[in-house]
């Protein structure tokens, strides 16, 4: 299907997304099962009081990231600015911060508070760090409004953000003349690395969903080889960087281009990105993962390119992940003349080259890798689990039984080494057993017979349990948005959906 207009993009991955509406008036209930088995959803912050008085407890408003503290606290950012802090003693959240972030909605761009997560030491330091994007704009040499997205760390003192403690770890330059795509998800890995990724920042809707890689002049925003396949550039990547306790930062080794590389940028990890919404370390293998949404095309065209699709990607090391020359299991573009209409050559996979006259960095790219797993709309042959339908990848962390875990609500044994992976449009949740090589081993859903509506983000608790932004039904100002723990009871029920069938 087509994208909604332009007025309903407030939604930061909004390319490939599957609307569905839902009614104004009261807030709704959670509606369908909220259990499956030995699995029940426990519901810690939502837009209404869940006991059915009536009562609003919160407004939970553009909830994009959560994180979970190692004592059960658990941290929220809202697009708005604001920060948010569940306490499981009280069984209350309050506001720890708001940050002034752009006005998304008016300008019709996909930036605001986008991620948070914490210091690997954060019982000890109670440091925070924050995606953001500032709404002070400039005008470039281009004439085009320009701002940046801002990467910083904030210190936690007496339950609010110190705004005076901020370190701005990484500065994100970017075009607010357009929309799209402006990732933001943050995580770390078990040696301290911390991971941010970035959209392209391109916007899609004049390359009737194949490749945007208009080179006319004054076409840039229309361009995503200005980023995304710009090594000088930071956006439609994922970045990794190593903070230092003055808030300075280092490069880890093994990134993509090692300091000093002409024409590169040295916190790249990951470069040819479209909007890797969602990213997850796998703490014991470092891999990366992350979930990459994916263009619009309905079908392949020749002298275009293939199907939209989106992709689950896995890094075992640094790469170029193709974007916007490859997609999927490296499917390629032609190059197409915006001018006169017509198409060039394919790209070469073992060669790229950006030739943008919007490229700043290096002309000659490392070869492409393919995407773990890719899908279009329609039923996966390759990959049936993933059902058919709107596309929006995303991928959760991947899962080691602990046997010495003591949490009676922990993840059982039969997942150990799983890694789960969510979609906002299609509403599950998918287990991918790994095999001991990191390979996929099966796919099947989790719990399939409760209602996710739209799992918006996803991490592990230090109890061994999922814990889940269910964004809601509605593209924005939702009425059923919620912070949910998702339990393992021990004790199989049947499933409400069963019993509606019996």
């Amino acid at each position: 299907m087509k994208n909604p207009v332009l007025k309903l993009l407030s939604l930061t991955f909004c390319t490939s997304a599957f609307l569905a509406s839902s009614q104004a008036g009261d807030a709704p209930l959670p509606s369908g099962p909220q259990s499956d088995g030995a699995f029940k959803k426990v519901i810690l912050d939502a837009d209404k009081d869940v006991e059915g008085n009536g009562k609003i407890i919160d407004s939970v408003k553009d909830p994009m990231e959560l994180a979970v503290a190692g004592d059960g606290r658990v941290f929220y950012a809202q697009r708005d600015g604001t920060v948010k802090m569940y306490q499981p003693e009280t069984k209350a959240t309050i506001v720890i911060g708001k940050l002034e972030v752009e006005d998304y909605i008016k300008l019709h761009l996909e930036d605001g508070l986008l991620g948070v997560t914490l210091d690997p030491n954060f019982l000890k330091n109670n440091w925070i760090y924050l995606y953001y994007s500032p709404p002070e704009t400039k005008t470039d040499k281009n004439g085009e409004k320009a701002g940046e997205n801002i990467l910083s760390r904030f210190t936690l003192k007496d339950n609010k953000l110190d705004m005076a403690s901020e370190k701005v770890m990484l500065r994100v330059a970017t075009q607010r003349e357009q929309c799209c795509h402006s990732g933001g998800s943050l995580a770390f890995d078990s040696k301290g690395n911390l991971y941010l990724s970035t959209g392209d920042n391109t916007n899609p809707f004049a390359s009737d969903g194949f490749s945007p890689s208009d080179e006319r002049p004054g076409r840039s925003p229309w361009d995503a080889q200005k980023s995304a396949a710009n090594a000088n550039d930071l956006r439609g990547k994922v970045l990794r960087i190593t903070p230092q306790p003055d808030g300075s930062v280092k490069i880890p080794k093994g990134n993509l281009f090692k300091p000093g590389t002409m024409g590169t940028r040295p916190e790249i990890f990951a470069m040819g990105c479209r909007n890797p919404f969602r990213i997850s370390i796998d703490q014991k293998t470092g891999f990366l993962y992350w979930g990459d949404v994916g263009p619009d095309a309905q079908t392949f065209k020749e002298g275009r390119g293939p199907a939209g699709m989106d992709e689950f990607n896995q890094a075992r090391s640094a790469g170029f992940f193709g974007w916007p020359y490859f997609l999927g299991e490296n499917k390629a573009y032609w190059k197409h003349d915006f001018e006169k209409q017509t198409s060039g050559e394919r790209f070469d996979v073992a060669k790229p080259v950006n030739n943008s006259p919007n490229n700043t960095g290096i002309k000659e790219l490392p070869p492409a890798q393919p995407a773990f797993i890719s899908y279009t709309y329609g039923p996966s042959a390759k990959f049936p689990a993933l059902g058919s339908g709107g596309r929006t990848a995303m991928a959760g962390p991947v899962y080691y039984y602990d046997p010495k875990l003591k949490s009676e609500h922990k993840l059982p044994r039969e997942f150990d080494h799983t890694l789960f992976l969510y979609e906002w449009s299609r509403n599950w949740i998918l287990a991918v057993h790994l095999d001991e090589k990191d390979n996929i081993a099966k796919m099947e859903q989790f719990c399939p017979h409760m209602t996710f509506k739209r799992p918006m983000d996803m991490e592990l608790g230090p109890d061994g349990c999922l814990y889940l932004i269910e964004y809601g039904t509605a593209w924005e100002n939702n009425l059923d948005s919620q912070i949910v723990r998702i339990e393992y009871t021990g004790e199989p029920k049947e499933p409400l959906a069963q019993k509606k069938q019996d």
